[in-house]
């Protein structure tokens, strides 16, 4: 299996929203590149509901990108994650944001995956906590590779004002 680099984001707003978050990082330990500090950010989507906790990662091992999501469903589950409402609360969301094989962008129109995530350039909760992790970060977009920086550059400013660090999480490391 080929190593692949990913960039994960995870959200909660049901519940223990760090204890959720925090599974996330336990379960993704053993590939663990980088974890961001905890955010609370504003719902997006237009439901009301409770502000999230919000986490970006960064991740590298032989899995490919629906190994990637997989992991992630299995931890939506155990969350006890329900899909009621579209953007509505959640114990725990796990995205898969951007996947890289080597040097190439891995590109899917498949429903189930599709990469790099189609709204990514557009959050701020995405955007903000993975640039302090990886200040040089580049996202493919359908018009061209774009730097993270840049990308929050273009969010309106109060939506990224609305993402605050709340927390750290305990950086398990065990590469």
């Amino acid at each position: 299996m080929t190593t692949t680099r990913a960039v994960l984001s995870a959200g909660s707003n049901v519940g223990d929203r760090l204890g959720h978050l925090n599974s996330v990082v336990e379960r993704f330990a053993d590939d663990l590149v980088a974890v961001s500090p905890v955010y609370s950010t504003p719902p997006w989507g237009g439901v009301e509901q409770e502000d999230f906790y919000n986490i970006t990662l960064i991740v590298e091992g032989p899995r490919g990108p629906y190994e990637w999501l997989a992991v992630g469903a299995e931890l939506e589950e155990a969350a006890e994650r329900t899909r009621e409402v579209r953007w509505g609360p959640r114990t725990l969301d796990v995205d898969v944001i951007t996947v890289t094989e080597g040097d190439e962008v891995v590109r899917s129109d498949d429903p189930r995956l599709l990469l790099p995530h189609p709204r990514a350039a557009e959050r701020a909760f995405v955007l903000v906590p993975w640039l302090v992790i990886e200040p040089d970060a580049t996202l493919w977009t359908p018009s061209g590779t774009r730097a993270v920086a840049d990308l929050v550059g273009r969010i309106d400013p109060a939506e990224s004002a609305g993402v605050v660090p709340v927390a750290e999480l305990p950086l398990v490391r065990r590469r």
